[in-house]
């Protein structure tokens, strides 16, 4: 395995903390034998300097196997070259993968953001452990909109990386409604990078906001310039580049920065990590020049050796003994707390071993390639290693499970950071969110946003109660609106007035065959089953006043029983019909043997029945899992949703589908009565009050799914009401306009069939 690794000047801890992550990974593989069992991973490490020459030089001699890079010519011998790790800049990897891909040598970077790698047509070859930028664009303009930002200004690179990186933001803020109040470049081509120019813009811009797209060193022009002339009071947005810089966390650029939120590489642990850099295992034959640099600038002094010793003698300076404590200093060597580009590596060496793996295992004729061939793992083609790395799945030990899509990324995950001045005066970034594309849950954004202080520029902040909220200018709290389906707001006081009249419809239908019960249309129907049929719709009807108002406990605990109950009190009622239009015509056959199942007796039973099993359920569910009344403060940021849980949902489903199972059997009878003399049937209304009740209640289940606080509440009142009503309508008004303006038909005569006219 070979690595190109970018050595600045002005991080060495940090890039030779790199380094040793690499080897800390190596070992942990090698050290645990359930993965690659009897084989050894290796490395070699390029420096390129950051030397574009140098880059392409190196890579020939990966390619090569000897200290010339010479173009398409290998004589590397055993092991084989597994996969290639590097570079760093987007543009060198580029030039790599280039390469590379000619040969389908699998190349993994840690860093490289740039969304031309996705190309798989030119960079065939190439995977990445971080997101690409078109997720980070993405993520940036969702964020710039999760504040509710509307007026916004861009600033970007003016190279390849910038440009395209704010288009796409560009694009997101504009599709979402809010605007761009200007759109600029720092010109690397100039020596100024155009920063008197984009001051002023700032300056004169009334946009509050400012997200730049840029590196940290490319950005230093700008904030010097606009510390030199005072332009202060904007908030800036940052994109990975320099949104966790250690360059820009100075004092000076404090009164700029403070309060800058931005995007930052996903940080994990790393167990065991910080103890292995403390160990002082440095000098070996791998890495032994670095290792003296780095312990010459961590504790400032110098190693004798024959060439300098006489110098040393001179210069007072101090003499390293390489038994100095690592664990005595704390800089960015040994800072564990967010490690980004460190995981990064320990997830790119966790992949190739993994695809490794699979290859070894792969068992002769079940393999993927032709008739079912393997790849010996003692002499295996790049582009066999090539298949396994494109299809792994590896699941890390903080227990997060990495894939590359068909483009060679991984599922793009940021930590959201926020910049916050310390006690000492300087800047630390604090992670207050996460963005991650692939959230099992669907919520991409997590931000904790409810702090405040009550003291002009105080350096901490304090939470607010869990029923309170920051105001905007984040020095007081507010209480949370509290939402839920109110009698005063004009969606709640709508549907109770229409529970109310509603309720009054088959009060007054009962009247009415009260009136005209010795009349034949009604004495056709079953007369007691419509008055209890009756009965039941206008409790329906008031069941919907239940769920409006504030849930108390009580009502949470009752509402959705009773509910329950009455629905299915009323669902058998006209089941009960049903079979009893059935029976009595079957019974008027000579000789039939179903007289006696015509009895009221009969449709009492299958009522009782009907009912007593809903009844069961109901109970059941109060008994081992009850609703209650809680406050959700988790769907809304900034909203209380006063709303009952269910207690269980499965209770919840299971009493819906009895319903629909009462309604479906009822259905089901009716459709195959249908035809049967009008003197006996209600076959045909049964059928459509039936197939109405279930259409209300299967659109139901999508809609409440999809909807969120107060309105689920109201889904489900409308639902009420409209079943209640399918049924009325279907059952009902047919005989009541009989009764009201046709009554030459409601005659025995017109009932047989022997009317004229």
């Amino acid at each position: 395995m070979n690595s190109a690794i970018r050595e600045s000047p002005q991080e060495k801890s940090y890039v030779y903390q790199l380094f040793l992550a690499m080897r800390f990974t190596m070992e942990e593989i090698n050290r645990h034998h359930d993965l690659l069992p009897n084989h050894t991973l290796g490395f070699q490490i390029y420096d390129s300097c950051r030397v574009l020459q140098w880059e392409l030089d190196g890579t020939l001699k990966i390619l090569t196997g000897q200290n010339q890079g010479i173009p398409n010519f290998s004589c590397r011998e055993k092991p084989p070259l597994a996969a290639i790790i590097g570079h760093s800049t987007s543009t060198y990897s580029i030039l790599m993968a280039h390469i590379l891909g000619l040969c389908r040598y699998p190349q993994i970077s840690i860093i490289s953001t740039s969304s031309l790698l996705s190309d798989r047509t030119q960079f065939p070859s190439f995977f990445r452990t971080v997101p690409s930028d078109a997720f980070q664009s993405q993520g940036l303009a969702r964020l710039v909109l999760y504040f509710g930002w509307t007026w916004v200004g861009l600033v970007a690179l003016g190279n390849d990386y910038g440009q395209q990186g704010i288009q796409v933001i560009k694009e997101e803020i504009l599709k979402a409604g809010a605007c761009v109040a200007f759109t600029e470049f720092i010109l690397l081509s100039r020596l100024d990078k155009n920063a008197p120019h984009l001051i002023r813009v700032i300056r004169e811009s009334t946009a509050k906001v400012v997200l730049v797209f840029s590196t940290d060193f490319d950005m230093i022009p700008l904030l010097d310039g606009m510390l030199r002339q005072n332009v202060t009071g904007k908030i800036f947005v940052a994109s990975e580049a320099w949104s966790i810089s250690n360059v820009l966390t100075v004092e000076k650029y404090s009164a700029l920065l403070s309060g800058c939120i931005g995007f930052a590489f996903y940080s994990s642990k790393l167990a065991g990590f910080r103890e292995y850099l403390n160990s002082g295992r440095l000098f070996n034959n791998t890495g032994e020049i670095w290792a003296k640099k780095f312990w010459e600038e961590t504790f400032e002094c110098k190693f004798l050796d024959q060439r300098n010793i006489s110098d040393s003698l001179d210069n007072p300076t101090k003499v390293c003994t390489g038994n100095e404590k690592l664990g005595s200093i704390q800089n960015s060597y040994n800072d564990v707390s967010s490690l980004r580009t460190s995981n990064n590596i320990y997830t790119a060496i966790s992949i190739i071993a993994t695809a490794l793996h699979d290859l070894q295992t792969c068992q002769e004729g079940r393999g993927p390639f032709h008739n079912g061939s393997c790849a010996d793992i003692q002499n295996f083609k790049p582009w066999q290693l090539l298949h396994y790395i494109q299809n792994v799945r590896v699941r890390l030990s903080n227990g997060r499970e990495v894939f590359f899509d068909r483009n060679g990324d991984l599922p793009a995950v940021y930590d959201i950071v926020n910049w916050q001045l310390g006690a000492d005066g300087m800047m630390r970034q604090v992670t207050v969110g996460s963005y991650d594309t692939a959230a099992s849950d669907g919520n991409t954004f997590n931000i904790n946003a409810r702090e405040i202080s009550n003291q002009t520029d105080s350096i901490d902040c304090f939470k607010c109660p869990w029923d309170m909220w920051p105001r905007l200018q984040k020095d007081r709290c507010i209480p949370k609106t509290i939402e839920f389906l109110s009698y005063e707001e004009p969606l709640g006081a709508t549907l109770a007035a229409a529970s109310l009249f509603s309720s009054m419809i088959p009060v007054s239908i009962f009247g009415l065959l009260i009136h005209y019960k010795t009349t034949p249309i009604v004495r056709a129907n079953n007369y007691t089953l419509s008055c209890l049929l009756l009965g039941s719709l206008s409790l329906c009807f008031l069941c919907a006043l239940a769920f409006i108002g504030y849930p108390q406990p009580e009502k949470c605990l009752l509402r959705q029983a009773a509910f329950g109950v009455v629905f299915a009190f009323c669902v058998s009622c006209i089941l009960a019909k049903t079979f009893m239009v059935v029976f009595a015509f079957m019974a008027t056959k000579p000789g039939s043997s179903l007289r006696k199942w015509t009895s009221p007796r009969v449709s009492y039973v299958i009522i009782l029945f009907c009912s007593f099993l809903q009844f069961l359920m109901c109970i059941s569910w109060l008994v081992l899992s009850p609703p209650f009344q809680e406050n959700n403060i988790q769907t809304k940021p900034g909203v209380i949703i006063a709303e009952c849980n269910e207690g269980s949902p499965t209770a919840f489903w299971c009493m819906l589908g009895y319903l629909s199972l009462l309604a479906t059997i009822s259905f089901t009878v009716a459709f195959l009565a249908r035809q049967l003399p009008d003197s006996f049937n209600e076959a045909k209304f049964i059928t459509f009050s039936m197939l109405a009740f279930l259409s209300v209640w299967v659109s139901y289940i999508p809609a409440s799914l999809s909807a969120r606080g107060k309105y689920t509440v109201a889904m489900e009142v409308f639902a009420i009401l409209s079943s209640s009503w399918a049924l009325v309508v279907c059952m009902f008004v047919p005989k009541c306009f009989i009764i009201l303006f046709r009554p030459e038909m409601n005659s025995r005569g017109c009932l047989m069939g022997k009317a004229t006219g």
